[in-house]
């Protein structure tokens, strides 16, 4: 394999041909024949992890129509906890019912706080480690990506031209007004003492992947603002929850999942020195210094460049085939996740990008660890495919190779397609209908476009 642009599935076999396949590339790639330090303890605000594996969160749009856990919520996470992992990051739940990126997403409210108190009792009760799996809500708005009713209602912090031509928004478009941003910070209070009362152990205010608050990080266009312009006010509306949650709910764990790099220009991207990652690890300090021992981080947008945060072999129907080799993106991955601990060690960050390794994963996982370049192993993709991966490797040393994650964007093609997640390959019982329907229903919308 020649050092090219040019993007190819996966076709590695081994350690060695791993090594030569990122030397050839000229990207660094850790990897470790002894995977024992996956399986060692780490303490975490108190908790004792009994391992390093961390389950993403990766909406499943299966929840009821008022928000609360539907029957393959519940499924999804007895699966995810039964596999064996220490943390369990739960998937993006709305805190407004204007901010729900889907009428299937997740939404905490008074009404149906009971419905996720006994989601979290029955993803500790599938656990062996009830006591210790350390459960984690991810709190969001979905900004210039929300459809509460199915059809776009954006909900735009700044302009970008483009991320606003994919949506068609015109230059006058309203935006989200400072008045309106500080009622948000209340909504997202409330939702963090819902959280608690259900029994999560923490809550993560989402900043990755294009979503508000993620838009707010990259404000630097937003002018006339407190949450625009400066890194200190871009940074504001993350940081004030922070603490005003911390205040408010002691007991929860505060932790953000952000995107170290938005892969966009300054000034419409966050982390744009993808070198240095100068205001990524400068937030990270300022999330610990008010109590985040607990860091996840990602890159870039799904709806904009999907290969950056997610390396795969194949993309979604219409989607653009990446210039790049995914082994460049899982390097870039790892070496944003790297950034951050070592600029801060004290803090636990959940890395990503292992999915599109396969069979090859812990290896490489186990080299980041040792090195000192993420204490978590963050699984998306492949826990979706394999949910039980962590618990045959610590019983069997290896992973079974027929369950292993494709990469094919199966499971992100259902969600464009509006149906329940899943993956479609290794879970296909219920999945592949879903994902066969979902196809049908797109032909057929794309029939009716064509004659009008």
């Amino acid at each position: 394999m020649a050092a090219q642009a040019r993007h190819e599935r996966f076709q590695l076999s081994d350690g060695a041909d791993l090594a030569r396949c990122a030397r050839q590339l000229g990207v660094t790639i850790p990897f470790s024949d002894d995977i024992r330090t996956l399986f060692s303890p780490l303490d975490v605000a108190g908790r004792r992890l009994p391992n390093r594996f961390a389950i993403h969160p990766m909406e499943g749009c299966d929840a009821e129509p008022d928000g609360a856990p539907g029957p393959l919520t519940f499924r999804r996470y007895q699966r995810f906890a039964a596999g064996g992992s220490g943390l369990i990051w739960f998937e993006a739940t709305a805190v407004t019912p204007e901010g729900r990126a889907n009428p299937r997403q997740l939404w905490i409210t008074p009404a149906n706080v009971d419905g996720f108190r006994r989601l979290v009792d029955g993803t500790r009760a599938c656990s062996s480690e009830k006591h210790n799996v350390l459960l984690v809500l991810q709190l969001t708005h979905s900004g210039r990506y929300a459809r509460p009713d199915g059809t776009p209602r954006p909900i735009v912090a700044q302009h970008n031209p483009v991320l606003d031509s994919r949506l068609g928004l015109s230059p006058d478009h309203p935006l989200v007004s400072d008045g309106e941003l500080d009622q948000l910070q209340e909504a997202f209070l409330h939702a963090a003492e819902l959280a608690a009362a259900a029994g999560f152990d923490g809550v993560d205010i989402k900043a990755c992947h294009g979503y508000l608050v993620s838009e707010l990080l990259a404000a630097f266009a937003r002018a006339d603002s407190r949450y625009g312009g400066s890194l200190e006010n871009r940074t504001r509306f993350l940081l004030e929850v922070a603490g005003r949650i911390r205040a408010r709910v002691p007991s929860l764990l505060i932790t953000s999942r952000f995107s170290v790099h938005d892969g966009l220009p300054h000034p419409y991207g966050f982390g744009a020195d993808t070198e240095e990652f100068a205001e990524p690890v400068e937030l990270a300090r300022r999330l610990h210094a008010l109590g985040s021992p607990l860091l996840n981080v990602s890159l870039g947008n799904p709806y904009h460049n999907p290969h950056i945060g997610r390396p795969h072999d194949m993309p979604v129907a219409g989607g653009a085939t990446p210039d790049e080799l995914p082994l460049v993106g899982v390097a870039r991955l790892l070496r944003a996740a790297a950034a951050i601990q070592r600029a801060i060690p004290a803090v636990a960050v959940v890395g990503t990008g292992y999915s599109w390794l396969r069979h090859l994963f812990p290896n490489v996982a186990a080299g980041a660890i040792a090195r000192g370049d993420v204490a978590l192993v963050g699984l998306g993709r492949l826990a979706l495919a394999y949910p039980d991966c962590v618990r045959d490797l610590e019983a069997n040393g290896a992973l079974d190779p027929e369950m292993m994650c494709a990469t094919c964007s199966g499971c992100s093609q259902i969600m464009r397609d509006g149906g329940h997640v899943g993956c479609r390959v290794r879970d296909s019982d219920i999945y592949a209908q879903e994902y066969r329907q979902g196809r049908a229903w797109a032909a057929g919308r794309n029939e009716q476009d064509k004659r009008r």
